[in-house]
């Protein structure tokens, strides 16, 4: 009997399997569904370009030969617009400006004082002309003659010629002598200009990317002393497919994202400052959201600066279609 009731029961299961296992794989396949349709809805459109930071870099040359005397800035150093980076020697121009300096006052010595000059003369013309009133009154009383009024007014005449003759030459010394100092002061400009030059500046506020040059060195004009950038405003040079550039202007918003080569990635607010007005091959650089496509246009991206991004670095951009 036990056999019997055994294989009854058997057969029952048989008849109606059980339904567990059924309803376990479609509660999983509800839950994974659920997750899919959840990481869908929470992901973020992603990059539409890329490319790497770029910050406009000066190589600040020579501009005068010696040797540099010092160079104190280091590499990597915050250094400001008009800061002195680099000495070179100048003492040869300096005894120049001296001797030059010194030929200037050589040549106002050497100028004529006019008033002093002509005082004689202009004393020996008064002295005539009252000897000619004189002779004047003395003829209208009968006491003298003709001739000697005669002789009085040529006298006259004769220093007239003589004092505007020496006035003329007067003037024409100190003319000639003002042009020398108008000259040596010019070489003295020339001169304070090269000087000036001898002192290597920073034409930006930045930072000294390179050093080119050690103190010791011999300058010469054009040589490269040293490469600084403004790292504070950084521009991410995207090249971007043709389809998506004509819904970009300039001046809109972007969301730049910095890649560090891990899983950590910063994103900044950016701004579009400039777009090619021509479109290029793809560079082998670049990776475009359309591999198939072979033209795209370069663009930058002004991003400011937290201490993060670096030269060289990639990233990649997003624009603000609005």
């Amino acid at each position: 009997m036990k056999n019997i009731a055994l294989a009854e029961g058997a057969a029952v299961r048989n008849r109606f399997p059980a339904r567990r296992p059924f309803a376990v794989a479609f509660s999983g396949a509800v839950l994974a569904l659920s997750f899919f349709l959840a990481g869908c809805a929470a992901r973020e459109p992603g990059p539409e370009a890329s490319g790497t930071f770029e910050s406009p870099e000066i190589i600040v040359s020579s501009e005068a030969t010696g040797r540099i005397l010092s160079f104190d800035a280091e590499e990597g150093s915050r250094i400001s617009e008009g800061m002195a980076v680099a000495r070179i020697d100048s003492v040869q121009l300096e005894l120049k400006r001296k001797q030059l300096e010194s030929q200037i006052r050589g040549a106002e010595n050497r100028k004529p004082d006019i008033a002093l000059q002509l005082a004689a003369t202009e004393q020996q013309l008064e002295t005539a002309r009252g000897e000619k009133e004189r002779i004047e009154r003395l003829l209208s009383a009968e006491a003298a003659s003709r001739k000697q009024l005669d002789d009085a007014v040529a006298q006259i005449a004769t220093l007239e010629r003589q004092l505007a003759a020496q006035r003329e030459s007067l003037d024409s010394s100190r003319a000639s002598l003002g042009d020398e100092q108008s000259a040596l002061g010019y070489q003295i400009a020339q001169l304070d200009d090269q000087i000036a030059r001898c002192v290597a500046k920073s034409p930006v506020d930045g930072t000294l990317i390179v050093k080119y040059a050690e103190a010791g060195e011999l300058a010469t004009p054009g040589k490269a002393l040293f490469r600084v950038a403004n790292l504070d405003r950084m521009y991410l040079r995207a090249y971007v497919d043709a389809d998506i550039v004509t819904a970009v202007k300039l001046g809109s918003a972007a969301t730049v994202y910095a890649d560090y080569g891990t899983k950590a990635v910063r994103e900044y607010r950016g701004t579009v400052s400039w777009i090619s007005d021509k479109a290029e091959f793809t560079p082998k650089n670049a990776q475009t959201r359309n591999e198939r496509s072979n033209l795209v246009y370069a663009a930058k991206i002004a991003v400011d600066n937290d201490g993060f991004l670096k030269l060289g670095m990639y990233g990649a951009v997003r624009f603000s279609h609005e």
